[in-house]
């Protein structure tokens, strides 16, 4: 029985990817490590470190340490987030469909609290979680599981109890590690990459997460 879902969110509550790729393009850039449009997507879903540390290794730089590199992109994607952050479709009915049954909700996000505060802030979502989790807090960010085994010993219920809603590849693996279920809902769909075939079930939009499919993915999991 499903108890609660977590739900990501850059990328799946908050087109924010867009907003994600101009603060690495301008803040690498400052350093004199120039990025395109297809190298941010190699660090989608990373925790802000783990991006730092990324590119650091292949295209190291000097003067800025990695941590001012971080602290300034944090910065630069919550002042993004704040003036232009807007809501992906689907996100309300997602919410009443998560909440039937009495089952609890959770965030469990890559982005560190500034920027998880900036965007229930703008998003008017302030009071829909339960629990409210980053990954900063984390020895490790996804894909290890570590910051959903947190979300779910949060919402006091067992990790299997758990279905995870996910855009990225990288979340799927963490939700997976955790032994939860996981609906994925790919940000370029459609995606062909065959890895998402790990998902329990993979739909275009949080408007496609309907109390039929997570009926179907609770009976099935009954079955297991």
């Amino acid at each position: 029985m499903l108890r609660a879902v977590i739900f990501d969110m850059d990328g799946l509550l908050i087109d924010s990817e867009p907003l994600w790729v101009r603060a690495e393009i301008e803040v690498f850039g400052d350093v004199g490590v120039t990025l395109s449009e297809e190298d941010c997507t190699r660090t989608k879903g990373l925790r802000t470190d783990d991006v730092v540390g990324y590119w650091f290794k292949r295209r190291p730089w000097k003067g800025a340490t990695p941590k001012d590199v971080e602290t300034r992109l944090i910065e630069r994607v919550a002042s993004l987030v704040r003036a232009e952050g807007e809501a992906l479709v689907g996100a309300p009915l997602a919410f009443e469909v998560a909440r039937m049954k009495g089952r609890r909700l959770a965030l469990a996000s890559s982005s560190p609290t500034t920027i998880i505060r900036a965007t229930l802030e703008r998003l008017g979502l302030e009071d829909t979680f339960d629990v409210v989790r980053s990954a900063e807090t984390e020895p490790y960010g996804k894909p290890h599981p570590g910051i959903f085994m947190t979300a779910a010993q949060h919402l006091e219920v067992h990790a299997t109890e758990c279905l995870v809603l996910e855009d990225s590849l990288t979340g799927l693996v963490a939700a997976k590690a955790a032994r939860m279920a996981c609906i994925t809902v790919p940000f370029d769909w459609p995606n062909h990459d065959r890895r998402f075939a790990l998902a329990d079930a993979t739909v275009e939009s949080l408007a496609h997460v309907t109390a039929d499919l997570v009926g179907d993915i609770e009976r099935a999991l009954a079955h297991d």
